[in-house]
């Protein structure tokens, strides 16, 4: 039998191995690819051989030079040249700032009040007598608003509203009048008054006036012994809030006169005088720069608060014309509608226009223009006066 040779495992890998390049004729070379993995080495099998590393060739590194050269440049176009023209879309946050809370002001004078309880308080309109014996009165000089008008026989008379002032001494009070009840209702007040005429109190009842008459309420009423009567009738806020509070009187509302920080100008009204009813009852108001105020003055003297004796000097006199007449006793005045006003602040005269559509209804003052009168704040005088023939003023 013959002998079969078994080759050795040594040969056997040796045949089974790839070819080497330098085992391979010229024509095998050819056809090879750029690179041969040798797997004769290690004893490596395909399927454990390590990746496979290619190399870039010059043409390949060319090409994607390029690339990444135009990507860059391109780059730079858009920022330099686009981008910067383009609107910048950027939203900003911004944080309101919170302004402090306005402090409370009264709504009679525009002055900065203590509490908003003060400002919220209401209105008391108060009949004070202007009869030479009556002179001089208490309360007008820290009166916040004052209405001055003709009673009867040529006599003036003071309706004098308060809100924040509270004087512990007011008077002489004496009687109602229909156009001071027209003027009570404008300011929506509770009204003081010692009787009155007919008309008046029939007036009173029919408006639906907050009445604080002394003959149905005493108590809230004191005679003093140094005058006689009638003109020693007062008051004082002690009873009169008291009064106020016992009836639920206790607010107003009404449209209050708008208001300004005061600036002093060049005067071109030092003097202002009002034409009444005859040198007793005509009042001069003369302009004082140091206090930016009207000294009130009449027959011939400062008008004087009694009990301090200081002058009464109200910020800002206000002239409202309109109808006025007579009955042959009693002064007759038309307070609804409107009419010329001729203001008197910061030492300047403004004419102006007044509004009151109907008896319970505010009293607005406007600019020529029609624009709402800004006031300063303080004491406002108001004097009701027939024609603009009765006020006369000089620089």
């Amino acid at each position: 039998m013959d002998d079969i040779k078994i080759p050795s495992q040594k040969q056997n890998n040796q045949e089974r191995a790839f070819p080497t390049e330098a085992s391979l004729t010229s024509p095998q070379k050819k056809f090879m690819p750029e690179e041969v993995i040798d797997m004769s080495k290690n004893n490596q099998s395909p399927i454990n051989s390590p990746k496979k590393h290619f190399k870039i060739t010059k043409k390949q590194l060319i090409i994607v030079s390029i690339i990444v050269i135009l990507a860059i440049a391109g780059a730079l176009y858009y920022f330099l040249f686009y981008k910067k023209d383009q609107p910048v879309n950027t939203t900003v946050t911004t944080t309101k700032k919170e302004e402090p809370p306005k402090p409370p002001t009264s709504p009679l004078t525009g002055r900065v009040v203590e509490s908003e309880a003060i400002a919220k308080r209401p209105v008391t309109a108060i009949m004070i007598e202007n009869s030479p014996d009556a002179r001089p009165q208490s309360g007008l000089k820290q009166a916040d608003t004052v209405v001055e008008a003709v009673a009867e026989g040529g006599v003036t008379r003071f309706m004098a509203a308060y809100l924040e002032s509270t004087p512990d001494y007011i008077g002489p009070i004496r009687s109602a009048r229909p156009y001071y009840v027209d003027y009570a209702l404008a300011f929506d007040a509770s009204y003081a008054h010692v009787g009155g005429s007919p008309e008046a109190l029939s007036d009173i009842k029919t408006l639906g006036v907050k009445d604080l008459d002394q003959f149905f309420n005493p108590d809230a009423y004191f005679r003093i012994n140094s005058r006689y009567a009638p003109h020693n009738m007062y008051s004082d806020f002690t009873k009169l809030d008291a009064l106020n509070q016992s009836k639920g009187y206790t607010s107003s509302k009404f449209t209050p006169f708008e208001r300004k920080i005061d600036v002093a100008q060049t005067p071109t009204a030092n003097s202002v005088s009002f034409s009444l009813s005859g040198a007793t009852y005509n009042p001069t108001f003369t302009y004082d720069a140091a206090t930016n105020s009207y000294i009130r003055s009449q027959a011939g003297s400062n008008h004087n608060d009694f009990k301090s004796g200081e002058p009464i000097n109200p910020k800002v006199v206000v002239a409202i014309v309109l109808d006025k007449s007579s009955d042959g006793y009693n002064t007759i005045y038309q307070t609804s509608g409107s009419g010329t006003a001729y203001i008197f602040q910061d030492g300047i005269v403004s004419q102006g226009s007044w509004n009151k559509p109907d008896r319970k209804s505010s009293v607005t003052l406007n600019d020529k223009n029609g624009l709402p009168m800004k006031l300063n704040a303080g004491q406002t005088w108001i004097t009701l006066v027939g024609s603009p023939g009765d006020i006369n003023y000089q620089p």
